[in-house]
């Protein structure tokens, strides 16, 4: 298992650690990206994680989440992941970096520098289920529909992403 990238608020390298420490208690401020695809006709591809997942376990999230290895780039690990989780791939694309902590429950949290990237695909994916349980191409009102209706049904994350891609980066995702 390959340690996480350890950062300052700043995104500054400051060393690394197991997945599992970085997710225990409040946890430890590590690098992370999550990816938007959305395919041809503007819908976004969702994904259910995995059942065995620690933390947040068969909550819908955007398509792909991880945490790039030390050398890497965030662009070249999110394509990687998209690869090894969904097997497809395209060019992804920078959008923005935040900072959240949110714990589950009382089994571990999330504590991340996490960079946002989008791509363009029509692939229907080849999920790995180790990481996915359920995936499917979604239109954007819907989506809010459901989350509207059903919110602890999605990952924290992936509601906050959702929601400045929609106020500050409605051209980037092609909606203007």
């Amino acid at each position: 298992m390959q340690n996480i990238v350890l950062v300052d608020e700043n995104d500054n390298v400051i060393g690394s650690e197991t997945k599992e420490k970085c997710h225990d208690g409040k946890g430890i401020l590590h690098r992370a990206f999550s990816v938007f695809i959305f395919n041809n006709k503007n819908q976004l591809l969702i994904h259910q994680r995995s059942g065995s997942k620690r933390l947040w376990p068969l909550y819908w999230s955007n398509t792909c989440c991880s945490h790039p290895s030390q050398n890497e780039t965030y662009e070249e690990a999110g394509e990687r992941r998209l690869k090894e989780e969904l097997g497809i791939s395209c060019p992804l694309k920078f959008l923005y970096k935040f900072q959240y902590q949110v714990p589950f429950k009382d089994i571990g949290s999330e504590n991340e520098m996490c960079t946002v990237l989008i791509g363009k695909c029509d692939e229907n994916p080849s999920s790995d289920p180790e990481e996915i349980a359920d995936w499917k191409f979604i239109d954007l009102n819907e989506l809010q529909k459901n989350i509207a209706e059903n919110p602890d049904k999605y990952t924290p994350w992936f509601k906050m992403e959702l929601e400045r891609l929609l106020r500050d980066h409605r051209k980037d995702i092609g909606l203007e």
